[in-house]
């Protein structure tokens, strides 16, 4: 593996570059003065990671990240700066870090892992979740049709409560809110999920479904699902979400309100450092 390392000041870059040397995770690290410079290298040359700083001489480091972003999509950007102002606009990017000078060789060990690990390659998931904005389930790439609205949003309703169980009645107290949950709902609750297990059985993916004693539980650990990639602190997940969460479905607001406040103090904590 290699990295670039795009920074002004000639003692700063050359430390950087020694100190990616010294960490033993690229084969070659070359240092830039310049954004045009580091530019035209890159077009002929590949790297995996980018450490950048913000204040450049010609194009500054947010429109370098930018460019990086745009025609090398699979390379790593990390900021290391002294100015802690562009830190919400640079993980709009979806930068896997952004450092403030002075750092220490500990930190800066730890970042460069976690920007290698964020880029390393991964088969495509068999089984994919999208929460943020509409609901949406993909296998193999393609996506899954249902027969029955009513099906597609009951296993949204599982994935939002991670793998935990529910009963039929606090399924239906979600998906028909203020309803009467009566025999005859109890019976169109049925044909719901039966509906679900059919679908999910054609598409040769019915074991993310559990039923037990009455209760009905997916299996988180079997799926890509963004909104368990944000929970777990993924930064990038993170500056991917938009403020939407599962949109079509009024039950899914208190996860949505704790995902806005959590992307937000994300923000806030990286404005302080």
């Amino acid at each position: 593996m290699r990295a670039i390392c795009v920074e002004d000041d000639r003692t700063q870059r050359e430390r950087t570059v020694a100190l990616c040397g010294e960490l033993e995770l690229f084969e070659e690290t070359i240092g830039f003065a310049t954004a045009e410079e580091a530019l035209v290298w890159l077009e002929r040359e590949t790297a995996e990671l980018a450490v950048l700083d913000i204040h450049l001489p010609g194009i500054d480091g947010m429109v370098l990240a930018r460019t990086i972003r745009a025609r090398w999509p699979g390379m790593a950007v990390l900021f290391l700066t002294a100015d802690p102002a562009f830190a919400v606009e640079a993980f709009s990017l979806h930068v896997s870090g952004y450092l403030l000078k002075p750092v220490t060789r500990e930190r800066f060990a730890a970042e460069l892992e976690y920007a290698l690990a964020s880029r390393r390659f991964r088969a495509p998931s068999h089984i994919t979740v999208q929460t943020f904005g509409n609901f949406g389930l993909q296998v193999d790439g393609r996506s899954v049709n249902f027969r029955r609205s009513k099906a597609r949003e009951l296993l949204a309703y599982l994935v939002d409560r991670q793998g935990g169980s529910v009963t039929r009645a606090q399924i239906f107290a979600a998906l028909w809110e203020d309803e009467n949950y009566d025999r005859k709902k109890q019976k169109q609750l049925d044909v719901v999920i039966r509906s679900l297990r059919g679908t999910l059985q054609e598409n040769g993916i019915s074991e993310i479904l559990e039923l037990k004693s009455g209760y009905l539980r997916i299996r988180p650990e079997l799926l890509d699902c963004d909104l368990y990639r944000f929970l777990k602190g993924e930064m990038e997940t993170i500056s991917a979400y938009r403020g939407e969460y599962l949109s079509a479905y009024s039950w899914s607001s208190l996860t949505e309100a704790y995902m806005t406040q959590s992307q937000m103090n994300e923000y806030s904590a990286l404005e302080a450092r």
